[in-house]
């Protein structure tokens, strides 16, 4: 019998047929994490200063939200490349939800008096240089996230949420002494990734000369 125009073909026999892959939506369980990091951001802002900024009960109240977040940060990545949930709109959102909660972090804080400018400078200025410059150099190929930086990133999260607690005595030194720990790790991973790029970018160049 002949088929018509809107019959399925037959699947070969023995063969099973071809799966169509899926491309996942934007409403999965990773971007809907990181939609609630970036939901936490003006919470965490507003907790951060609630009653002059100073109050242990408070600051403790805003270092759970930034917990969470943090925590978020973890997971997110991990479901979308697990279970095939990347998508577009995660490649975006997930590194501006994790410096928006970073950055107003260690603006608040230095805005209160309690960290210093120079150090939040140094880290935002590491963290906005390297996402420009991994799109300097895009074309030639993907920098990928080193040990250093997965410890870089570890370090800064854990001495940050200590500066927002309102420590005093040994933990309050040993705070300081772990933000100084990140503050190394983070110009030292920036000069790591900026030798990458530059290797990167030459190589680019010689096989784009080589196949003229």
């Amino acid at each position: 019998m002949t088929k018509g125009p809107g019959a399925p073909a037959a699947a070969h026999p023995g063969r099973p047929a071809a799966a169509v892959p899926s491309t996942p939506g934007i409403w999965n369980i990773a971007n809907v994490l990181t939609m609630v990091r970036v939901l936490l951001v003006p919470v965490f802002v507003a907790l951060l200063f609630a009653d002059g900024g100073h109050d242990p009960k408070w600051r403790s109240v805003a270092w759970a939200s930034f917990a969470i977040a943090m925590i978020t940060d973890l997971f997110d990545g991990e479901l979308a490349r697990r279970k095939g949930l990347v998508t577009d709109f995660g490649k975006i959102a997930d590194p501006i939800a994790d410096k928006a909660i970073m950055g107003s972090a260690l603006i608040g804080l230095s805005l209160l008096g309690d960290l210093p400018w120079w150090v939040t400078a140094v880290i935002l200025a590491r963290e906005l240089g390297i996402t420009l410059m991994r799109f300097w150099v895009i074309r030639y190929g993907v920098i990928p996230a080193s040990r250093g930086g997965k410890l870089k990133t570890l370090t800064q999260g854990t001495a940050v949420g200590m500066y927002v607690l309102a420590l005093t005595g040994w933990l309050a030194t040993g705070r300081a002494v772990l933000m100084a720990l990140a503050v190394l790790l983070t110009v030292g991973t920036a000069l790591d990734y900026i030798g990458q790029a530059l290797r990167l970018r030459r190589e680019g160049l010689a096989a784009e000369r080589a196949g003229r």
